[in-house]
């Protein structure tokens, strides 16, 4: 009988001592997976600050004033891990909104007519467009034809526009401004008029006089055997005249454009990615390229 509960006593230490191994080994799996969860954290945190310190190497060169959008400078690595990319583009190639509602001049406001077409709007949308953006960007409370001015839900600003995405506060332009990229072909940071340099199709072909033969035949030669603006084999244009050559437009043609073009506009708009391992961080700014480099925006994606 006491062998009997010797033996019952032992398998029941045993039974404990093999269930105090088993609560320690599961607190050691866990700990060393703690462990590793932050060692992954730590790396992955890491290497989010080196790809970001990376894309800052790149604005930083592109701050330079004497380095050009396409030189080979742009594009680089800190180390065996760390890279970056920045790229550079005239912000004059776009639709400058601040200066296209200035005065309400009819030629500019046209400009932004046409493009808009170019973009599908149907003609009565369009005219409100305008209209509205009109309305929210004036001092005064009278109501254009196809505007809206201060309601019950509607409250425009009644001053200029300080960042593109106030475009989605004004009347009529809910449905434009919910596609993707809607914003790519505006600003409101470069000198005003559009530069013929950088300009897109759809740019160009807002302006007048412009065709898609003629716009397309421009493109070509301008971006080059690779097909993209701002590298190293685009011909290089002196002047505005050897433009209008390029474009195939008599003197009389190109003066159509006089007041709504511009050529190699110093604001420039740079967005350089920085790479670490398989961390990717993006950084953009706006600058005017003078003597002294100028920054004017600056924005982490």
């Amino acid at each position: 009988m006491k062998r009997s509960i010797h033996h019952s006593r032992s398998g029941a230490a045993l039974m404990l001592a093999l269930w105090a191994l088993f609560l320690l080994s599961a607190l050691i799996i866990n700990w060393a997976l703690d462990i590793d969860s932050r060692i992954t954290l730590t790396g992955n945190a890491s290497r989010a600050l080196e790809a970001e310190a990376a894309a800052c190497s790149g604005a930083e060169i592109a701050l330079d004033p004497n380095v050009d959008a396409g030189d080979i400078v742009l594009h680089g690595s800190l180390g065996a891990r760390q890279t970056y990319e920045a790229r550079m583009t005239g912000e004059g190639g776009r639709i400058n909104l601040t200066w296209i509602v200035a005065g309400e001049n009819p030629q500019r406001i046209e400009v932004l007519r046409r493009y808009l077409e170019e973009k599908g709007v149907e003609l009565n949308q369009r005219e409100q467009m305008i209209d509205c953006l009109l309305d929210y960007v004036d001092p005064d409370d009278l109501v254009r034809l196809n505007g809206a001015e201060e309601s019950a839900n509607y409250h425009p600003k009644n001053a200029l526009l300080q960042r593109i995405e106030e475009l989605k506060e004004v009347r009529g332009w809910e449905e434009f401004t919910s596609q993707p990229n809607w914003d790519a072909d505006f600003t409101l940071y470069s000198s005003g008029p559009v530069d013929l340099a950088w300009a897109n199709r759809d740019v160009l072909l807002a302006l007048p006089g412009m065709t898609e033969p003629i716009v397309d035949r421009f493109l070509e030669l301008r971006r080059g055997p690779d097909g993209i603006d701002g590298t190293d084999d685009d011909p290089e244009f002196e002047s505005l005249d050897q433009v209008r050559v390029a474009l195939g437009f008599s003197a009389e043609q190109f003066a159509q454009l006089s007041g709504l073009i511009g050529f190699k506009d110093k604001v420039m708009r740079v967005v350089s990615v920085g790479k670490s391992g398989d961390a990717t961080r993006t950084v953009q700014m706006i600058i005017r390229k003078t003597g002294i480099t100028q920054m004017i925006r600056w924005k982490e994606l």
